[in-house]
């Protein structure tokens, strides 16, 4: 087998270098809070000097944002697989987004520590990274939006104007998982999906079913 280059181990060691960073970020911000953290911390705990760490990240925000960007992407990303499953288009809405919250849930609470910096943390830090934020909720907007007009269209929720809705719901949905993070294993994620499910739910105006 053939050797790995010199620039083949260059990245790998940068990689695992920025994973420590990421790491120990995640775990100081999780632990002692944002503000409390410094970077001279986060160097010292992943064994990184300052110069490595500035090569990686411009900020402490930018590392803050890379954290938050890992959680969101994965919640992101596990609704986007239960869309792709053969009959997610035939099912009733209840289902659906029961599936999806499901998945979602499951996502984002597999790194407790990456959950409370995503739901609670990045809320201490600047403009930037609420910028950051609000570019997410635009992408969730879309997905709720896209989500209320099928079930309009199926006639299992009422055809009116769900932005206001959505704007609350979006944020329902981000202090439930702050309040999860903040007491970590005390509700187990499927109760956690079941409950944000409802939540859509009964803001679609759709009967949530007997059995939840």
């Amino acid at each position: 087998m053939q050797s790995e280059s010199v620039a083949g181990l260059r990245a790998r060691r940068r990689d695992e270098r920025r994973a420590r960073l990421m790491t120990a970020g995640r775990d100081l911000f999780a632990g002692h809070g944002y503000d409390r953290t410094t970077i001279g911390q986060v160097c010292s705990s992943a064994k990184v000097s300052m110069r490595a760490f500035y090569e990686e990240f411009d900020s402490k925000q930018a590392l803050l944002l890379a954290v938050h960007e890992k959680v969101t992407a994965a919640g992101m990303e596990a609704v986007a697989a239960v869309m792709r499953a053969p009959d997610i288009d035939s099912v009733p809405t209840a289902e659906r987004i029961g599936r999806l919250f499901g998945a979602f849930a499951e996502a984002v609470t597999q790194d407790v520590q990456g959950a409370k910096v995503a739901y609670v943390e990045v809320l201490a830090a600047g403009r930037e990274v609420e910028e950051h934020r609000l570019m997410w909720r635009s992408l969730w907007t879309d997905f709720f939006v896209a989500e209320m007009g099928r079930a309009v269209k199926l006639g299992e929720a009422v055809d009116r104007d769900y932005s206001l809705a959505i704007v609350a719901l979006i944020g329902a949905v981000n202090e439930v998982l702050a309040h999860w993070s903040r007491q970590a294993r005390s509700v187990p994620p499927a109760l956690l999906a079941r409950e944000l499910a409802r939540l859509t739910l009964g803001t679609l105006g759709v009967p949530i079913p007997e059995e939840w």
